[in-house]
């Protein structure tokens, strides 16, 4: 009985964590310093003494967008970790150091992709065709994304994402424990990653920091990795984006 309340406690208290999560995005979206939630201010990095603050910026919002957007949707095998480990003294700070560890890999994911974002930005500003047909980009990362659902490997991502026991019994010795639960972590953020990914750069086409596109992707994600039939989502939604960018590219072609 117990154990069923701390699990509860546990649950909720992360929960309202995610809330405030989605509570300061919105403020800071509301804020002056909107603008840096969103990609397209990442040309500002590049000039000016302030480069690493900005980049400070773009880490802080990036990492907010992880805990409010991909932080629910491991919420099962958060919380089965911390009941595996409840009896031992240091539960909060092995239960930390799992959650670390998964933030972790996807501040990095972010890092590599803001940066390649930038990049990109840098070449359209020298490439005149691609300044005259911008809609290119997002066309192909539609196009991307939506391809990515239905290859064996988003599957075999998935599936690992969907099986949260077996993930910590093939991950959880509890020998070298906070070794174990920062790796358990970092595996865990490693098998989202391959199974979200393309989602994710959905929100370098949708606009960065967008709360509604936040909230659609975020949900879908939860859905596709935790309700039974979630794993049936991945073909409908990638024949959806492959279709949505056919249509871009026409709507392109055509203006």
């Amino acid at each position: 009985m117990r154990a069923a309340s701390d699990t509860r406690l546990f649950t909720g208290l992360l929960g309202a964590l995610i809330i405030l999560t989605w509570v300061v995005l919105w403020a800071w979206g509301q804020s002056p310093y909107g603008r840096f939630l969103s990609h397209e201010a990442l040309g500002e990095v590049a000039i000016g003494g302030d480069a690493f603050w900005l980049w400070l910026l773009f880490v802080a919002g990036w990492t907010l967008m992880t805990v409010a957007m991909m932080l629910p949707t491991s919420l099962p095998l958060v919380a089965l970790f911390h009941t595996v480990v409840r009896q031992r003294p240091n539960r909060t700070r092995l239960v930390g150091l799992l959650i670390a560890g998964y933030l972790g890999t996807w501040m990095a994911f972010g890092a590599v992709v803001h940066l390649g974002d930038w990049g990109l930005h840098q070449t359209a500003e020298q490439s005149a065709w691609l300044t005259r047909n911008a809609w290119v980009i997002g066309a192909v990362i539609l196009a991307v994304a939506g391809v990515y659902q239905f290859t064996p490997l988003k599957y075999r991502c998935l599936d690992k994402c969907r099986s949260p026991f077996s993930f910590i019994v093939e991950h959880w010795r509890g020998g070298h424990e906070q070794a174990e639960a920062f790796r358990l972590g970092v595996h865990h953020g490693m098998f989202c990653i391959g199974c979200c990914w393309s989602l994710m750069l959905l929100m370098f086409a949708v606009g960065v920091g967008n709360i509604g596109w936040m909230l659609a992707l975020g949900t879908v994600m939860a859905v596709e990795k935790n309700l039974p039939w979630g794993r049936r989502l991945s073909a409908p939604l990638g024949a959806f984006l492959v279709g949505w960018a056919a249509y871009a590219i026409g709507s392109g072609l055509i203006g």
